[in-house]
């Protein structure tokens, strides 16, 4: 079975020669760049600078050598630019506080304070406000809040909410339907982040891109404004969505059936132990938009969407089944509600798990090998008893994971 069929049919809850794997296909299953130069040592693999092609998680691009030796079954598609509108290109050496050394892009112009807290700007431009910081010994980057003071949302313009999203280029369409093209001829399955339907996503609402971001900017105001000025965030996502929309016609019709898996939206509706908001508030700000989107590709495309969201989301899962998603992730089983065998006789039909292999909070950078082994090998013969798993981390695999730990995943993924 080729690593395509495999993961199509799993998307289609059939049962497979094996769990498809999926680690870097998005930047929520990826690794830490650490994590990927172990890897990489452990296996034998050329030793050479690894490229850090998302900077804000410090995510390490896992290079066709290492997919090949971890049985790796999906491709990720990306675009050209990272989150912070720097071209993915260009390659620079850059060395961490913790004394590694990495290749960043080159346009990735960053800038060190007097405590020794290191800055991104947007576009590279050093001449703009800092938009992220890493601080002293640090190991990922953090938004800075760059919002404007304003006494009443009232007085502000939601389109100001909207500078970042705009109608997509022929020239950024060439870009993605090129990389497409070479992500299928791989032979994996083909996982593609367009970019344009992350509505409200956290980690985007601050406007990295922009180096003078207007609206509403700040994290916590956001989260304020969906229940103190509802039809401020709705006039956004219903723009935004008309934009996506014919955005996503474009790449149909350039790259359609090459596509398998279109990641969606990274909004998180969940803390360790409930959920952020009603599912009253979810129903009336989130789901007519997913429901716009998810309805579309459905009716015009065989793409399979893709929605991320962390924390204890258990009372959502219907929701977000009834508003189209075919794909979950990153499924934290950890969280109150989230017990892998309640998820699995409820949702498991309707609904793929993508993640829930492995605990990254707790078990894998602090357990023994034979637990993490053991936990691997439980979660796939729960999750993937009649497919509609696809195997991954509970998000990103985190700086400081003890190499023995890292691979035993991948021995517990022995004969899955």
């Amino acid at each position: 079975m080729t690593s395509k069929k495999r993961l199509l049919d799993a998307l289609n809850h059939k049962e497979t020669d094996k769990i498809p794997l999926d680690f870097g296909a998005t930047t929520v299953t990826g690794m830490h760049f650490s994590c990927v130069a172990a890897l990489r040592e452990y296996y034998g693999l050329e030793k050479h600078p690894i490229k850090v092609y998302e900077p804000y998680q410090m995510l390490g691009l896992i290079e066709d050598d290492l997919r090949q030796a971890l049985g790796i079954d999906t491709e990720g598609v990306g675009g050209r630019k990272n989150m912070f509108g720097i071209p993915i290109s260009d390659w620079k050496e850059w060395r961490t506080d913790s004394g590694a050394t990495v290749l960043i892009p080159g346009g990735m112009n960053m800038t060190k304070d007097g405590e020794g807290n290191h800055y991104i700007h947007p576009c590279g431009d050093t001449s703009a406000r800092p938009c992220a910081k890493m601080p002293k010994n640090g190991y990922y980057f953090d938004a800075i809040s760059r919002q404007e003071p304003f006494d009443d949302i009232e007085d502000l313009d939601p389109n100001d909410n909207l500078e970042e999203f705009s109608y997509t280029t022929d020239e950024v369409l060439d870009e993605f339907t090129e990389d497409i093209k070479k992500a299928y001829n791989t032979g994996r399955g083909v996982v593609v982040s367009f970019g344009g339907t992350a509505l409200g996503d956290i980690a985007l609402v601050p406007g990295l891109t922009l180096k003078n971001p207007k609206g509403v900017r700040d994290v916590a105001e956001w989260y304020m404004a969906t229940a103190t000025a509802p039809d401020y965030v709705k006039y956004v996502f219903d723009k935004q969505t008309d934009i996506a929309l014919e955005n996503l016609a474009k790449l149909k019709e350039r790259a359609g059936d090459m596509i398998d898996v279109l990641f969606i939206c990274g909004t998180d509706f969940g803390t360790q132990i409930s959920t952020f908001c009603s599912t009253d508030t979810f129903r009336n700000i989130y789901m007519p938009f997913y429901k716009k989107v998810n309805g579309w590709i459905h009716e015009n495309t065989n793409w399979k969407t893709f929605k991320h969201s962390c924390g204890a989301i258990e009372p959502f899962i219907p929701l977000l089944i009834e508003s189209g998603f075919d794909i979950l992730n990153p499924v934290q089983c950890s969280a109150t509600g989230m017990d892998p065998v309640l998820l699995k006789q409820k949702y498991g039909k309707d609904i793929v798990f993508w993640g829930g292999g492995v605990d990254t909070q707790h078990l894998l950078p602090f357990g023994s090998p034979d637990e993490i082994r053991e936990q691997v090998k439980s979660r796939c013969e729960i999750f993937g008893r009649d497919g509609g798993f696809v195997f991954n981390s509970i998000h990103n695999v985190q700086a400081g994971t003890p190499t023995e730990n890292l691979v035993a995943v991948f021995e517990g993924l022995k004969n899955r």
